[in-house]
């Protein structure tokens, strides 16, 4: 099956790109067990999305005529973020992912931006080994979390970064 990776169409990719994202808010919800995450409309968060200022780009993934990912590229001075990477569950495992992250660092090197970062949630861990598979294996920045509210899920214990326990 032929995979091919494109600019994405807002005439077009539109519905299929927010029923990703309400896919993608979805598996959020599974790894924290918390309903809440992405609010009342998942796919609101999409349109939030589209009028980031930071936003210069957006690449879809389609197979036989139906868009199955996307992928987007932030850009702040010389850093490049992806943001985010969403491929449908049951196109996965296929190279998908992969083929847009390279796109998107292509599309990145030809701006003559420095670096590319992206930021899976961690318990995503289909996401971290295809990012790490993809290169992406250099801790630049973590972001750290105090809980202050009585959330729907629990955090696990499980990861150690220079001699501290963290959850995740």
């Amino acid at each position: 099956m032929s995979v091919e990776i494109r600019g994405y169409r807002p005439a077009t990719d539109h519905p299929a790109c927010r029923s990703l994202w309400v896919e993608m808010t979805g598996a959020h919800r599974q790894f924290y067990d918390d309903p809440t995450i992405g609010g009342a409309d998942p796919g609101a968060g999409f349109e939030d999305y589209l009028t980031n200022i930071s936003l210069s780009g957006m690449w879809v993934a389609v197979t036989e005529g139906e868009v199955v990912g996307f992928t987007g590229l932030l850009i702040e001075g010389r850093h490049g973020e992806v943001e985010p990477l969403v491929v449908t569950e049951k196109a996965r495992d296929r190279g998908i992912g992969t083929q847009l992250l390279d796109r998107i660092a292509a599309e990145a090197d030809k701006r003559g931006l420095e670096y590319l970062t992206i930021q899976p949630v961690t318990r995503n861990i289909a996401g971290l080994r295809c990012f790490h598979d993809a290169g992406y294996t250099a801790l630049s920045q973590v972001t750290l979390t105090k809980d202050l509210r009585n959330r729907h899920h629990e955090w696990k214990d499980g990861i150690e970064l220079h001699g501290l326990q963290f959850r995740y």
